[in-house]
């Protein structure tokens, strides 16, 4: 059974509710260890996605392979295109883990509630094909996704252990999501203090991805991303800087990665 960590949601306000009730998210599964690792967002991970008669009359059922290529088509355009995702492929293999489209990336159905995952135990990173339907998404989803990778390859982090988890989180919000724009729509930044808003949002959004993935109270998960929080908010490899929204900033990087040693 694989773990998973760096889920990318797609209802934030359904999350921050349950982080407001203090509750953690109900889609676990228990590992054979009683662990909750969240494997019930992944049906198709555990081979017992059922199909029914209302979604196959609906046709819902049954044209998954239809959506699988489009997805894949998807993955294929952003690995060819997207700068982050350039950087990342280029980072992981200078790393001595390149990846292989076939054996490291899968397009599965998902979940509603998330766009992408990664499993460490297999090593390979899932894009939902039911949410991640637009190129846009599937690019930042693979950009989150390789970073926790990148984090397992090269900095041999355990996902099974909270604070390494709560660390690779932390970092993959810092360089792709919490942008001022996307922290402040989701009402995580103003334009006075950004820099502390800026930190507020990633705690908030890492804090999130943990609870996500463990079956952990909120205050065990923030306690987990306060204890790492300065040393990985401050590692900005392999993308070197902090992607700003509605800016040069990913083609900077992209510019940039030569000076680092990885060719793009």
């Amino acid at each position: 059974m694989s773990t998973f960590t760096g889920k990318e949601q797609v209802d934030s306000e359904k999350l921050k509710q349950a982080q407001a009730e203090k509750l953690s998210p109900k889609k676990t599964y228990p590992d054979e260890h009683g662990e909750l690792y969240g494997h019930d967002l992944y049906p198709e991970r555990r081979g017992n996605k059922q199909k029914t008669i209302k979604n196959i009359v609906l046709m819902k059922d049954g044209t998954e392979h239809i959506a699988r290529l489009h997805c894949e088509q998807r993955v294929f355009n952003c690995i060819k295109k997207h700068p982050l995702v350039k950087i990342m492929m280029s980072a992981l293999k200078s790393a001595g883990c390149p990846v292989d489209l076939r054996r490291h990336l899968s397009c599965e159905e998902c979940d509603s509630s998330v766009t992408g995952g990664y499993d460490p135990e297999l090593n390979q990173i899932v894009i939902c094909q039911n949410t991640a339907r637009i190129e846009g998404i599937v690019g930042s989803v693979l950009t989150h996704e390789m970073i926790h990778m990148f984090d397992y390859c090269k900095n041999k982090l355990d996902f099974k252990n909270i604070d390494h988890l709560a660390c690779t989180e932390i970092r993959a919000a810092n360089l792709t999501y919490c942008s001022f724009m996307s922290a402040m729509i989701d009402g995580d930044a103003a334009l006075w203090d950004m820099k502390k808003k800026h930190q507020e949002c990633v705690k908030r959004r890492a804090t999130l991805s943990v609870l996500a993935a463990r079956g952990v109270s909120t205050e065990e998960a923030r306690a987990a991303v306060e204890r790492v929080f300065d040393k990985c908010y401050n590692d900005l490899e392999p993308i070197g800087r902090r992607i700003k929204r509605n800016t040069d900033d990913m083609n900077k990087a992209f510019f940039d990665a030569p000076y680092y040693g990885y060719d793009t």
